[in-house]
């Protein structure tokens, strides 16, 4: 395992170099070493430092390794990664099969990220790399500024650490570098191996700006003994609106159910406002932005997709997030349907969909605004989140 901790950090702001820069009371080097040494499987471990820097960061490494500190080398970075990267490998032991290499800044990856990286490295014998699905709509832009096109981020992943190569087919790759290359796996494939994706975490992070670092010091605080009871709530509260104008040329779909006989609702998808209120409400409680932000509707591949589809995605990432749904409640607002006759319909299919208990109401707004002169629906939901 090679954990490459030489930069200098420029964009943190800090005096220290970035892998001595403290979270919480402890440096991002040493956060970066718990999760290595919390694998289960024994490894030499290579910290590759600051040259003027070298005692600290031995002093720190082996303070993290415990009675593990035989297996740790600390050597001096070069000028670029791929530097430091290689004066790594000059010291890797006899034996040592599968690479990791590792960026320290990405201090809070879990242990399990390293495991399957392993695994995934011994199961294909090629490159692997962990990697997240892009959420984001992605422009790609000419010389000029301007936006030339949108890329089809279904076929992007935001690549992380650890990365996991056969030893011998990585030091022949790096033997052949001859540019410049933002990552291993670059290095890797520029050589002509084969490099595969596994997935990643959102905690493996990269700590690059300062408000990267406020966000770690929030995760040092949340994982500190005794801080739940203290200071992070275990439960997390969510709250979405979502508000669709009828059409008449479309099909309804409310609460996951299609209301034969009844008129649609305006959208890029089906326009189910039950269901987009329900994935509002979750991801806000989680932190994690909206439902636009994560399905814009930019998005051919979401054109007319059901509300099974969006709420089915985020539980994922509300999952993925490290919670659970306790439950969520909806607010209907409009004259039409008459909810009454199929709300168990509706509670049953949520329910299903979300994973945990979704109660339905519905009432008017005795004639007044949008709702009240029957030009739409709206819907307001309350999601409850647990740790």
């Amino acid at each position: 395992m090679i954990v490459v901790a030489a930069g200098s950090g420029t964009r943190l702001g800090e005096a220290e170099p970035k892998a001595l820069v403290t979270i919480g009371g402890t440096t991002v080097l040493e956060h970066a070493l718990r999760g290595v040494f919390a694998i289960a499987e024994p490894a030499q471990v290579i910290v590759v430092a600051p040259g003027a820097r070298i005692d600290d960061a031995e002093r720190l490494a082996r303070g993290v390794a415990g009675a593990a500190a035989d297996h740790v080398t600390v050597v001096a970075g070069g000028d670029t990664r791929q530097e430091s990267v290689l004066a790594g490998l000059a010291v890797l032991e006899e034996g040592v099969e599968v690479v990791l290499v590792h960026d320290s800044a990405r201090s809070f990856t879990p242990a399990a990220q390293f495991e399957s990286v392993v695994a995934a490295v011994r199961a294909t014998g090629g490159g692997v790399i962990p990697g997240l699905a892009v959420s984001d709509t992605i422009k790609q832009l000419d010389w000029t500024g301007a936006v030339e096109r949108t890329v089809d981020r279904s076929q992007l992943v935001a690549v992380q650490t650890p990365q996991g190569f056969p030893r011998a087919a990585l030091v022949e790759a790096y033997a052949a570098a001859r540019d410049d290359y933002t990552d291993d796996a670059a290095v890797f494939a520029a050589a002509g191996k084969p490099v595969t994706v596994v997935d990643g975490d959102p905690l493996a992070f990269k700590i690059t700006t300062p408000w990267d670092l406020r966000r770690a010091e929030m995760i040092a605080a949340e994982q500190a003994p005794g801080f739940a009871a203290v200071s992070a709530p275990a439960i997390r509260v969510g709250l979405g609106i979502d508000v669709h104008a009828f059409d008449a040329g479309a099909e309804l779909w409310l609460g996951g159910l299609y209301w034969p006989g009844e008129p649609g609702l305006a959208g890029h998808s089906d326009g189910d406002p039950v269901a987009h209120a329900v994935c509002d409400a979750l991801l806000s409680a989680a932190g994690l932005g909206d439902i636009g932000g994560n399905f814009g509707t930019d998005d051919p591949r979401f054109a007319g997709a059901h509300g099974d589809v969006f709420v089915c995605a985020t539980v994922r990432l509300v999952t993925e997030a490290g919670f659970t749904v306790e439950n969520v409640a909806v607010q209907l607002i409009g004259n039409r349907p008459k909810v009454a006759p199929r709300r168990t319909l509706i509670e049953e299919r949520m329910s299903a969909l979300v994973g945990a208990p979704v109660s339905v109401s519905a009432t008017t707004t005795d004639g007044l605004g949008f709702t009240g002169r029957g030009e739409g629906v709206t819907a307001i939901a309350t999601a409850l989140l647990r740790r």
